[in-house]
């Protein structure tokens, strides 16, 4: 059964739903584990005021028995509780045309609010921006839990990492290319989860001291002048085996699945996997991941003996497959659309110059974007993982993967 999931709900609707289907039966699940990567999404500097009032945490409805999956479909429930002071405005019962609920009528530069009302013929921009909201990702933090917990029980690890806000860089990072090296280097061991563990420890989840601080700095000045700020995050996923994903047909290309899946991320504008458009100045000798053998592996974050590389600029993933080198992405965020300042509009209903809406929002999410980029990260290569070595229980999928592992020993 391929792994597929649905969100639903709206930003100040009663709750945000969702289901996830292809688990395999016996993986440990529970709410307080789901929890922990929910309350990662709402830190972060420069988060705006609704952090102040929720504190998500996911309800089990089904698919879950005694602490463990049972193989039926997943589905959880997250309350959104600002719902009290948005009952009447958000309503699902009939309101007549004389209702005095104010309407939105000025699209913000940005956002899905002028196409989404031509789209769905509609007058009160509400009914867009309530759903095109990022507040759907929290429950995509919520599945994408579930599948980061299913990929751990194979020792795979997915993490991500602040490496810019604004103009400010960070000048920790995983190092993917050995472009001007000498290619007769040593092999190195990239410390990814050295990398993630500093960035936890930072507001802005950057793990360089200094530019955090640089990051903090900018963000207080968006804030003062009522502006709003961008950034990237980088995400990995370690100890990934050969020959996820696959060639054969475009759609199964795994680079192509994660491009588009952190692509859909609200306010995701790009996507790169490993040197990305770094690649695209250089030679290709500068630039293709030699090949090397040896008995044990040479690099970290590698399941299998024998292959190897000692550079990474691929990012993990040749020809829509894994190549056994962590995958690494990077996503950039643009400013987020909705200004304390607003800017220019028109009203959709007069015709008139008007200023943009405002909604209660971040000046700056790039830190929580990244939390939502390993959810849709490990959603896709879960999906891809389950596509290989599928199995209706726990215990079965581990009998494939421990075959697999054993024939790449050979190989």
């Amino acid at each position: 059964m391929p792994l597929r999931f649905l969100t639903s709900g709206e930003s100040h609707g009663k709750a945000l739903t969702g289901i996830l289907e292809g688990i395999p039966s016996g993986l440990a699940v529970s709410a307080d584990y789901i929890a922990i990567d929910l309350g990662r999404r709402q830190g972060g500097y420069g988060r705006g005021g609704r952090m102040k009032i929720e504190t998500d945490k996911a309800e089990i409805l089904s698919g879950v028995r005694f602490g463990k999956t049972i193989g039926s479909p997943i589905a959880l429930f997250i309350r959104n509780k600002d719902w009290e002071n948005w009952q009447e405005i958000m309503s699902s019962e009939f309101q007549s045309l004389n209702s005095k609920i104010k309407k939105v009528t000025n699209p913000r530069p940005g956002h899905a609010d002028l196409a989404g009302a031509i789209k769905y013929d509609t007058h009160d921009i509400r009914n867009i921006l309530e759903r095109s909201s990022a507040r759907e990702t929290a429950m995509r933090v919520a599945l994408g839990a579930i599948a980061k917990k299913f990929l751990a029980e194979f020792d795979i690890k997915i993490g991500s990492y602040v490496i810019q806000i604004g103009n400010q860089v960070s000048g920790v990072r995983y190092q993917v290319s050995g472009i001007g090296k000498n290619k007769d280097m040593k092999p190195k061991t990239y410390n990814l989860e050295s990398i993630f563990e500093t960035a936890e420890k930072s507001p802005v989840r950057c793990p360089d001291k200094k530019a955090s601080q640089k990051m903090i700095a900018l963000i207080d000045k968006a804030i003062k002048e009522g502006d709003s700020l961008g950034g990237i995050f980088e995400i990995f996923a370690a100890n990934i085996p050969i020959g996820l994903g696959s060639h054969i047909q475009w759609d199964k290309r795994l680079d192509g699945k994660v491009a588009q899946a952190l692509m859909s991320i609200q306010a995701i504008k790009g996507v790169e996997i490993g040197a990305g458009f770094e690649m695209s100045s250089k030679y290709g000798s500068e630039v293709m991941d030699e090949i090397f053998y040896s008995k044990k592996s040479a690099v970290s974050g590698q399941p299998s003996a024998g292959f190897f590389r000692k550079t990474n600029n691929a990012g993990g993933i040749e020809g829509g497959m894994t190549n056994g080198m962590p995958i690494i992405i990077r996503a950039a965020m643009k400013p987020i659309p909705t200004l304390r300042r607003p800017l220019q509009s028109v009203d959709i209903n007069t015709k008139k110059t008007i200023k943009a809406a405002y909604e209660r929002s971040d000046v700056c999410a790039v830190p929580a974007a990244g939390v939502v980029g390993e959810a849709m990260a490990a959603l896709v290569i879960a999906e891809a993982f389950l596509e290989k070595f599928g199995g209706d229980s726990m215990s079965e999928v581990k009998r494939n993967y421990n075959s697999y592992l054993k024939y790449l020993s050979k190989f």
